[in-house]
């Protein structure tokens, strides 16, 4: 079939489906690639009704070419996620200029159901989830419409729609059965899925105060049981070990962690599911002090769990952790490298110590001295400090007195050492917004914290916050982040904080909106082999045969529900009709007026008013009837009751 002869209503239908399919990639795909997509599209909807101003084989191939060069120019290459994408957008703008047979609308359907596809590569929530179906819907109806003698674009929606939802318990079923297959590293190429944003391995001052304007989601936590009060939800991260007086790096000499004692726990464990966001490292961030885990989740010589899985992509972790702990005694290699210092400390370094009793007094009266000074001595807590110099932490101790919570674990860290205690910083995130409604905790980068640990004797590393100091409400309420995010400020908010109606009706409405999300994140997104294995052998079906023996049953099952129900639909007003005209050819027949063998109703109805003129219109009143109720689509009840009463009246 020649273009000229394809109905320009599907063109237009195929045309907004394409667009709507290819619209979220704005984001997702170079904006050179993305408005080359877009002129192809547009000059095809041009050509529509300018048929001559599709171009030649010559012109199309330079257009291709065009195509080809950008791709490579943006990407330098075709593989990987994103210059996947671009191909496949760009192959579809290109199919839609050589669109000249009703096969090629066919390939160009085909490959848009691809691209839409795509869109899962870059976001897996429900409104993508939604939105891909919407438009499936569309394509779909843009196949009913070709297919159609009249197109009709609400009938073919509304056909499309309908065969959608007869397929989504069939979809269900084999999301369930069907066995997962994890997709192997080598499969992802050079793409980067991670977090473009969070903590790192090192710490200078200003870095971790940069993610308290950050609302992006870190992780979720779903316990089982109690959940801890605001001031013991310390998530662990990496441990600082090494500084050269600015910035604080981790130890590369963790190798000493089989030397260490097995920490001992006391008091109630918190139990809970720990579900991380796709991240740039292999951090786990557990409750302090992680005690029970399983693989693929490991713990180094600082006490930070670490996955063997794939980190890129999210995932859920069971642990188990307590809040009182001891760690026992330190070795001689992490001894040393927690008293390390850049030089020797400045004389007002030195002195600040000896007025606050570190050189004299126990560890635990020189900690308390130290935190009283914090507090009473004119430092503050702000979002936004000061720009430090070549001195971060004499400028923090004797000049500014404002700082983040990194400026503050850095200088307690410092001041410890000097006085020849043991000491660390431990990046990670503090707090989290408890949701009710769904019984779990968000953790975003704005919770983002540094803390202190000291190692006294008979106790081991014993966490301290400095920053509790001086700002108790930082450890003991919630970080405010929209009012932190409006107005720069740090803020916080606490759990029984009196809201308005309309304000307290939109939190409530955010944290259902976030309970159905996590839902949607542990049941669809999360089901891998795991606990695809877990769920179903808690059915009892155990290895790959059950599987897909259950498979195979319920899939027979469904189809023979939906058959029995599209069919009974359709037959059942159908089955009547025929009995009813079949009681007219009776009453026909016994006026000598019999149906022959293979002969339609038009045919019989024609003959037999030509037999019968008086009867003629009576017959030709059944004969539309009886047609429009086996072959129409708009029969209806009243028809078939019509009909009954012109067959009962009929005389002959």
């Amino acid at each position: 079939m020649q273009i000229s002869e394809i109905n320009n209503h599907v063109l237009l239908f195929l045309l907004a489906s394409i667009g709507l399919i290819a619209l979220p990639h704005i984001t997702h795909i170079p904006a050179p690639l993305f408005a080359f997509f877009t002129l192809l599209l547009g000059w095809r909807l041009l050509a529509v009704w300018k048929k001559t101003w599709l171009p030649g084989r010559v012109g199309l191939f330079l257009i291709t070419l065009t195509g080809i060069l950008l791709i490579v120019s943006q990407h330098q290459g075709i593989l990987g996620r994103d210059a996947g994408t671009s191909l496949f957008i760009t192959a579809l703008g290109l199919k839609l200029l050589e669109t000249k047979k009703q096969r090629d609308i066919y390939l160009a359907i085909y490959l848009a159901f691809i691209v839409a596809a795509t869109q899962f590569l870059y976001f897996q929530n429900i409104f993508m989830a939604a939105y891909i179906i919407a438009v499936s819907c569309v394509l779909l109806g843009t196949l009913i419409c070709i297919n159609s003698r009249t197109p009709k674009t609400f009938a073919s929606l509304k056909a499309a729609a309908v065969i959608v939802l007869q397929a989504m318990p069939m979809m269900m079923v084999i999301f369930i059965l069907f066995p997962r297959v994890e997709s192997p590293r080598w499969m992802m190429f050079d793409e980067q899925h991670a977090a473009s944003s969070g903590l790192s391995d090192s710490m200078e001052p200003g870095s971790i105060s940069r993610l308290g304007m950050s609302p992006e989601l870190v992780f979720r936590v779903k316990f089982s049981g109690a959940v801890p009060p605001p001031n013991q939800r310390y998530w662990r991260g990496p441990v600082l070990t090494f500084t050269d007086g600015k910035r604080w790096t981790q130890s590369g000499n963790l190798f000493y962690g089989k030397f260490l004692d097995r920490p001992k726990f006391f008091g109630a464990p918190y139990r809970y599911t720990l579900m991380m966001e796709p991240q740039a490292n292999d951090w786990v961030f557990a409750l302090d002090m992680p005690a029970d885990f399983s693989m693929p989740l490991r713990r180094n010589a600082n006490y930070q769990l670490l996955t063997r899985d794939r980190f890129d992509q999210r995932a859920e972790y069971k642990i188990t952790s307590y809040p009182s702990y001891n760690t026992g005694y330190i070795t001689k290699t992490e001894y040393r490298e927690n008293l390390q210092l850049p030089g020797r400390p400045s004389e007002k370094i030195r002195e600040l110590v000896a007025r606050l009793h570190g050189y004299d007094q126990a560890p635990e009266k020189y900690i308390q001295n130290l935190l009283r000074h914090f507090h009473q001595d004119g430092f503050f807590y702000t979002l936004f400090p000061p720009l430090m110099g070549d001195k971060p932490i004499e400028d923090f101790l004797f000049k500014y007195r404002a700082g983040f919570c990194g400026h503050y674990a850095a200088a307690f860290v410092y001041l410890m050492r000097s006085a020849g205690i043991p000491a660390r910083v431990v990046n990670g995130y503090q707090g989290g917004v408890y949701n009710a409604l769904g019984n779990f905790l968000e953790i975003r980068q704005a919770n983002a914290h540094a803390w202190a640990e000291v190692w006294l004797q008979k106790r081991g590393w014993v966490r301290v916050d400095p920053t509790a100091a001086i700002a108790p409400e930082r450890v003991e309420q919630d970080v405010d982040i929209a009012r932190q995010l409006a107005t720069g400020e740090v803020s916080f908010t606490s759990t029984g904080a009196n809201y308005g109606v309309l304000a307290g009706w939109l939190k409530q409405g955010k944290f259902l909106w976030n309970s159905v999300d996590y839902s949607w994140q542990h049941w669809v997104l999360n089901y891998n082999s795991t606990r695809q294995s877990q769920f179903l052998s808690a059915l009892g079906i155990d290895n790959v045969s059950d599987m897909v023996y259950w498979l195979v049953a319920f899939t027979g099952l469904l189809t023979a529900l939906l058959a029995w129900v599209i069919l009974r639909a359709r037959t059942q007003p159908v089955d009547q009709a025929q009995r009813v005209y079949k009681r007219f050819c009776r009453k026909l027949a016994k006026a000598a007026l019999p149906r022959n063998a293979g002969e339609g109703p038009v045919d019989f109805a024609r003959r037999t008013s030509t037999a019968k003129p008086a009867l003629a219109d009576r017959i030709s009143a059944i004969t539309t009837l009886y047609i429009k109720i086996r072959y129409g689509r708009s029969a209806n009840d009243a028809d078939l009751r019509e009909l009954r009463k012109q067959v009962k009246a009929l005389r002959v």
